[in-house]
């Protein structure tokens, strides 16, 4: 293994440990203070979220690309050219930072989530505190419905992103400003559909922490979770990558004037 492919991996345990080093303090201090600070401020919640993943792609991304999700990866892969050879490691890698940055979470608010669960008459086998870690279905939302749900939000997410990094897109944000924006979609998706089921739109995200979880004391609360919930994350973000993927490279790509152009002067030459 060359050097330059452990410093991608490394970048890429990075990613993931700081968005979920963020992502799920926020989370931690959306749920386990009363009054919460975000319980009516809920858009200060996807902007941290938003935010953390932007700090993730100014960190890293040029070691790695900072993929920073497989969904992402497994994205680039099928419509980009990205290597498959790399696709397993980068995932492993990706997981693998989102446990530690949940371990991270775990060490900071340890003693707030037993205070709340001791409140609250919970534990943790019972999910006591769960969703600081990991997501679970909303209000009236079943296990089959969210699999659909995070199939569209993983789906706009990828078309969001490959808009927003397209060669040939005159529209596309210039310099690094793309990172900020891929940010502000993230806080979009969460702010606009994110109460369904937290929106996951990464399986690293969500199964790394729930495997920490399952470490720490949650147990069957975290896996395989109520309805065995812990593949929905997993299966649906991976799916919805290959739809948002297909849906930006077939209805719009093809139709760039920037692209066209390339394609008649590489024809010309």
């Amino acid at each position: 293994m060359s050097k330059t492919f452990v410093g991608q991996l490394i970048s890429e345990a990075m990613a993931m440990f700081i968005v979920i080093a963020f992502g799920d303090s926020v989370a931690a201090m959306y749920t386990l203070y009363s009054p919460s600070p975000y319980q009516q401020a809920y858009w200060g919640v996807c902007i941290a979220w938003g935010l953390a993943v932007t700090i993730s792609i100014y960190t890293t991304a040029s070691v790695s690309g900072c993929h920073g999700n497989p969904a992402v990866t497994l994205a680039l892969a099928v419509y980009r050219g990205f290597s498959w050879r790399k696709v397993l490691p980068y995932c492993l890698a990706q997981i693998t930072g989102a446990f530690l940055g949940a371990g991270v979470v775990y060490t900071l608010f340890a003693p707030v989530i037993d205070n709340f669960n001791l409140t609250n008459h919970l534990t943790r086998a019972a999910g006591g505190a769960a969703g600081v870690f990991f997501t679970h279905p909303g209000l009236a939302v079943t296990p089959m419905h969210a699999f659909g749900d995070e199939i569209i939000l993983t789906a706009f997410l990828i078309f969001g992103i490959f808009a927003i990094t397209e060669q040939y897109n005159e529209m596309a944000p210039g310099a690094n400003f793309g990172a900020l924006m891929i940010g502000f979609l993230v806080a979009l998706i969460g702010a606009s559909m994110g109460y369904l089921e937290a929106w996951a739109l990464n399986p690293a995200r969500d199964f790394g922490p729930r495997l920490f979880c399952f470490l720490a004391g949650w147990g069957p609360a975290a896996l395989p979770s109520p309805q065995s919930y812990w593949w929905i994350p997993i299966v649906a973000p991976l799916l919805g990558a290959i739809v948002g993927g297909g849906a930006y490279q077939t209805l719009i790509r093809p139709f760039l004037p920037a692209r066209e152009k390339a394609l008649l002067e590489a024809a010309k030459a």
